[in-house]
């Protein structure tokens, strides 16, 4: 059922709220705007800011990224989002979290691209050997758990 529906039928807040898995606070405020304006009321505003990059902007990246990463001064093709917030910085002069940049890839039908396949040069053996021998080299080894002591002036028992 819908918040409207629910306010027509006269149920609370809190009811309404754990249905729709909304704050109370956030139901009281679509009430308030049910009553003062209808249904038009609770019609979404649209974002709350405009974005970073406009269409035309967005569009110039998309240049960008296709000319690849080399073309921009790093030694290899991967686009990374740090590498695309450094490119948006210098060409744009604007700043983005990497967060904000991942979405707004994804808003424009961007996604990020795994192998579809392990690469035919890979050597099982080679592989199980590394995990084998040099991993438990590179990872420090863990502590038993025992008694020990929260004291400030006694060191634990180790």
């Amino acid at each position: 059922m819908e918040a409207v529906g629910m306010f027509a039928a006269g149920r609370g807040s809190t009811d309404v709220a754990k249905e729709l898995r909304v704050s109370v606070r956030s139901v009281q405020r679509w009430r308030r705007a049910w009553r003062e304006a209808g249904q038009d009321g609770l019609r979404s505003q649209g974002p709350a800011s405009r974005p970073k990059l406009s269409e035309v902007l967005f569009a110039v990246l998309e240049e960008e990224l296709t000319k690849g990463a080399v073309a921009h001064g790093w030694p290899d093709q991967r686009w990374t989002l740090a590498r695309i917030k450094t490119l948006i910085g210098r060409r744009f002069h604007k700043s983005m979290t990497l967060s904000g940049i991942s979405q707004m890839l994804r808003r424009h039908g961007w996604s990020h691209q795994v192998p579809a396949r392990r690469a035919v040069e890979r050597d099982e053996a080679a592989v199980a050997g590394w995990v084998k021998e040099v991993w438990p080299h590179l990872e420090p080894p863990r502590r038993r758990s025992g008694p020990g002591s929260s004291s400030k002036t006694k060191p634990d028992s180790r």
